[in-house]
């Protein structure tokens, strides 16, 4: 993978069946680096069990399923190529996780592909008043363009069948994508998506840079723990990198570090600039989406923050105030409810990372959930921080000092 080109995150959404899947792995598979032997014997497997109109889709399905059995598959395998973007497809369309990821802005994505069903009756349920709520957008600045995601129509080369549309193709549209801004001048954020141990490496956590730069050389420390060692080495797609820029998914490798002192939602820093530390508590602005009943002192849900899923208390509600205009309704109100705004001090049950949405955005913002859904989101307006006490510095960060 060359640097020169810019790399973006694509994040596929849209109802189950409406061929997420299909589309993705048609893409990936033209344009993507998938191993033809892979394809060859994806194919082979799907004639075998009568699923060739499925081909593009099982494709995907069986990347997903050895990737969840912990089969390592190469995360390159989820990576295609335009004429000016390099791509990488966040998350597997339809994964348990998706939603999670998908609401908390953990996935990041640059730009969403939304694919809606064009069979009679399909398309209209997409579009029903339950199923895709109007949010808002200018019609003129996104662009529809109808594909076939089996037979390719319209996807990469324009298609006859459809002589009647004058836009661009899927690959057009995405080229058309405005390059994204990124905050390489902000100090390092690095949430953990996982850790792994490599025979004849060592430990490797894995994530994606959300603010700053990531060197190898480096003396990080990882909140909350306050673990501080040396970044050996840093690669992306197999490829060694001499630096890593937000949005880049990378494994770097650390020294003398085991993979149990290492989490997923970890948050790696650099030591010597506004290093991440756990938070004692911190006050949000939150909106209450979807709870069947009332929100008071001492509610207890997960927050999904960037790549952490921990309870959180919601210590004290402060106050009530409008949606619309921030102006304060009612100073410590009893209770929040369906459609209500307010400011909570929220206390961590475990130790966890979490920054003001002013100063690093990816960390700043959450979702709450409870009973399987999304009750609230919000975004953290200060944070308490506290100092890790005894935390392990290796030999190899105390030498670069």
């Amino acid at each position: 993978m060359g640097k020169e080109k810019v790399h973006i995150n694509i994040v596929v959404i849209g109802h189950v069946d409406s061929g997420k899947s299909t589309t993705t792995g048609h893409l990936i598979y033209k344009l993507g680096g998938i191993d033809k032997r892979v394809i060859e014997r994806f194919e082979k497997e799907a004639a075998e069990m009568n699923k060739r109109s499925f081909k593009y889709a099982w494709v995907l399905d069986k990347l997903k399923a050895e990737r969840e059995r912990g089969i390592t598959i190469d995360i390159a395998l989820w990576k295609f190529e335009t004429t000016k973007y390099y791509c990488t497809v966040i998350d597997a369309p339809g994964h348990r996780d998706f939603i999670k990821n998908m609401i908390t802005g953990t996935s990041q994505a640059d730009c969403a592909v939304l694919i809606i069903d064009s069979t009679t009756g399909g398309f209209e349920a997409g579009i029903s008043k339950d199923g895709q709520t109007q949010v808002g957008y200018n019609p003129d600045k996104i662009p529809f363009v109808p594909i076939s995601g089996f037979e390719g129509d319209n996807m990469i080369e324009r298609s006859t069948n459809l002589d009647w549309y004058k836009g661009p193709t899927l690959l057009d549209a995405l080229d058309q994508i405005s390059e994204p801004k990124r905050p390489t001048d902000k100090p390092l954020r690095l949430p953990l998506q996982d850790v792994y141990k490599i025979g004849g490496i060592g430990t490797v956590p894995v994530g994606r840079v959300e603010t700053g730069v990531l060197k190898p050389g480096m003396v990080v420390t990882f909140g909350p723990s306050g673990l501080t060692t040396e970044v050996k080495s840093v690669e992306m797609h197999h490829e060694a990198l001499q630096e890593a820029l937000p949005g880049d998914n990378v494994g770097f490798n650390v020294k003398n570090v085991a993979v149990k002192d290492l989490k997923r939602g970890y948050v790696a820093s650099n030591s010597k600039d506004d290093p991440a530390k756990g938070a004692a508590n911190f006050t949000s602005q939150v909106i209450i989406m979807n709870h069947p009943g009332q929100i008071g002192n001492g509610y207890a849900p997960v927050l999904d923050c960037h790549t952490s899923h921990i309870a959180v208390k919601f210590a004290e509600i402060l106050t009530k105030i409008d949606r619309r205009s921030g102006k304060e309704l009612e100073k410590e109100p009893k209770f929040l409810k369906n459609g209500d705004a307010g400011f909570v001090k929220m206390i961590p049950t475990k130790p966890m990372v979490v920054e003001t949405f002013s100063e690093y955005p990816p960390l700043g913002r959450f979702a709450v959930r409870d009973m399987r859904q999304t009750v609230a989101v919000g975004v953290i307006k200060s944070v308490d921080k506290k100092d890790p006490s005894g935390a392990k510095v290796t030999k190899s960060a105390v030498k670069k000092k």
